[in-house]
């Protein structure tokens, strides 16, 4: 499919009240088809992918064709610069969750980000870099421990943003790192229980949050397992 054709399809999966629905979300209901991911999903696949329609694709600026940029951009063309300059657009927690899992963490350029970003004022830019660390804990299997205990000092220092999708972004991160092995999880409780100490109210609820999960038992004896 062509960039055309996939918009054609896009506007005959539209449904309006689907559209005014998505409002209810924080999106745009000017700038969405409101379209869901498996189907998405299915027109990606057929589409053939590649770094110039996942150009167009984002350009385009719709809900939807921003996450269809994600799932068949090639990783490997992406640079440093496309990073940036996508990331400054997220206007929304699900394009930015859906480009860190789909693109972002694949590239060579991931780790190096979750630094940079951490540090950035912009909301959506700085929950990009704490998403890449949940998704990166899930899908980096081969990765050591050390390579996610050095964001331990970033997930304390960010525990003080109060904004909601900063500190739900830091608690994913500190979570799936806690979930990774036996090692990681009782040292993201001996974090979670520092950052509880802080007083902050976006600390505590990022640490009360946390700890509930990595200390059930559920998470326990599959980590034991």
């Amino acid at each position: 499919m062509d960039y055309q054709e996939i918009i054609e399809e896009l506007k005959s999966l539209s449904n309006p009240e689907d559209v005014e629905g998505m409002a209810r979300f924080g999106i745009n209901p000017k700038k969405t088809y409101a379209v869901r991911i498996p189907e998405l999903r299915r027109i990606a696949k057929v589409s053939g992918g590649g770094h110039e329609l996942a150009t167009q694709l984002w350009e385009a600026g719709y809900r939807e064709t921003r996450i269809l940029a994600c799932m068949i951009e090639d990783p490997n063309l992406v640079t440093e610069e496309q990073m940036d300059n996508w990331a400054l657009e997220f206007d929304f927690w699900e394009i930015c969750d859906q480009c860190c899992m789909k693109l972002f963490r694949q590239t060579p350029f991931a780790y190096k980000k979750i630094f940079e970003w951490s540090k950035r004022e912009e909301e959506f830019v700085k929950r990009a870099a704490f998403t890449l660390i949940a998704v990166l804990a899930v899908h980096d299997k081969k990765a050591p421990d050390e390579k996610f205990e050095q964001f331990f000092p970033i997930i304390i220092r960010e525990s003080f943003d109060n904004r909601k999708y900063v500190k739900k972004a830091v608690n994913w991160a500190l979570r799936h790192i806690g979930k990774r092995n036996i090692n990681l999880n009782k040292k993201a409780i001996e974090i979670a229980e520092d950052i509880r100490k802080i007083g902050a109210k976006s600390a505590k609820w990022i640490a009360s949050d946390a700890l509930r999960e990595l200390k059930s038992e559920k998470v326990q004896q599959r980590l034991r397992e």
